[in-house]
């Protein structure tokens, strides 16, 4: 069907957007408002781009409030939002967010990496924060538009990417800690580049110290919420005082390694049974379930050549194997690196050395080609993954 976009018809073929792991069906999205900016900002030089810090020209918005429900969705010009000072918010950290990405394939078109696994994740986190639950195939389909309206913000790079950060935040004028009566849920997109420089990975340097806990059994380790990374950044400045990038975050009495900075972890092995192991802290309550987690399980399974498994791996576990030789990788996974691999830990004073980078590192180098060929040479997931 033809469209008219900032004042020019063009047919929709022209443009497609493919949800790899998602059949889009219309779902109620016909009630958007489409105003988009008529002012355009520069498109910055993809190999510059700094993490957050440029924006697009429009976002995507919707109102919620407990009288009225979801208000119709509206896509306009980016602009600062206007909070009650007394928004919950502000107070009581009653918010959440997302972070997926859109692709340009090597063939031109456009593609969001696994999105219902962002929508599952958001709507989760809602639950847990007692914000409004929503559609996620609607929303879905906002963002898809947003996507469309915004293409031209989707670097022509294959090393850079336009990151969507979905946001659901309380905006109940009110001191009261209590469940917010209103919320606003908004979309903003932001082009970024290639987390390694050169295209070249760089391992990382780890400082673990049980004092800090990043998450806990019965808290809110498992939600993507704006807390769980603003009370991390004063451990994370004091790994850089160490000497270390980031912190292999701990737990309980026999120091269980869970995640490390903002990303899952893998520990590629040889375990205690004499096998090549492929091994991840389990999905307790305080590991966030990443979805690029999800897909280094889910390849590592189709491939069938190692033990894969979601274990508790101890430090006493990891100082063993190191002493005995058994640590082949160890590496962490996110959306802003896909894997980056990890070859040191300070832990009780003493540098331990991962022998990542001494091994290739072929399994971890192996992970992030396979999904960048997914993310943007156009290969289905499980067309790629047998």
């Amino acid at each position: 069907l033809p469209v008219t976009k900032r004042g020019v018809t063009w047919k929709r073929s022209a443009f497609s957007i493919s949800l790899l792991f998602f059949r889009m069906i219309h779902t109620g999205a016909s009630d958007l408002i489409i105003t988009p900016a008529t002012t355009f900002k520069e498109k910055p030089d993809p190999t510059g781009l700094v993490f957050g810090t440029v924006f697009t020209d429009n976002m995507l918005t919707i109102q919620w409030s407990l009288a009225s429900g979801w208000e119709k969705p509206y896509i306009k010009p980016l602009e600062n939002l206007s909070l009650h000072p007394a928004s919950s918010a502000l107070h009581y950290a009653i918010e959440l967010f997302e972070g997926m990405k859109a692709y340009r394939g090597v063939d031109g078109k456009i593609r969001l990496f696994r999105p219902t696994l962002n929508m599952e994740r958001m709507a989760r986190s809602a639950r847990r924060t007692t914000l409004p639950t929503f559609d996620q195939n609607e929303l879905l389909e906002c963002i898809r538009k947003l996507v469309e309206v915004e293409q031209e913000w989707v670097p022509y790079s294959t090393s850079a990417s336009l990151y969507i950060r979905p946001t659901l935040i309380g905006t109940e004028p009110s001191l009261g800690v209590k469940k917010p009566t209103k919320a606003l849920l908004y979309v903003i997109l932001s082009p970024v580049g290639a987390y390694f420089a050169s295209g070249s990975f760089n391992p990382i340097s780890l400082w673990a110290d049980p004092k800090y806990v990043r998450a806990w059994k019965g808290g809110t380790g498992d939600c993507k919420l704006g807390g769980n990374y603003g009370s991390a950044i004063y451990a994370q400045q004091e790994a850089l005082e160490f000497g270390c990038q980031q912190v292999l975050w701990l737990y309980g009495d026999d120091h269980q390694i869970t995640e490390v900075g903002t990303m899952n972890l893998f520990l590629y092995w040889i375990n205690e049974d004499g096998e090549n192991e492929l091994a991840t802290p389990p999905l307790d309550g305080i590991i966030l379930p990443g979805v690029t987690r999800q897909s280094i399980l889910d390849l590592a399974l189709n491939w069938g050549e190692f033990k894969v498994s979601e274990r508790y791996i101890t430090m006493s576990d990891l100082t063993s194997a190191l002493e005995e030789n058994r640590v082949k990788e160890m590496f962490g996974a996110g959306t802003a690196c896909i894997v980056c691999p990890i070859s040191k830990i300070l832990y009780k004073g003493k540098h331990l050395h991962i022998p990542t980078m001494e091994n290739g590192p072929e399994l971890t180098t192996r992970f992030l080609n396979k999904l960048s060929d997914i993310q943007v040479r156009c290969f289905l997931f499980y067309n790629q993954i047998k």
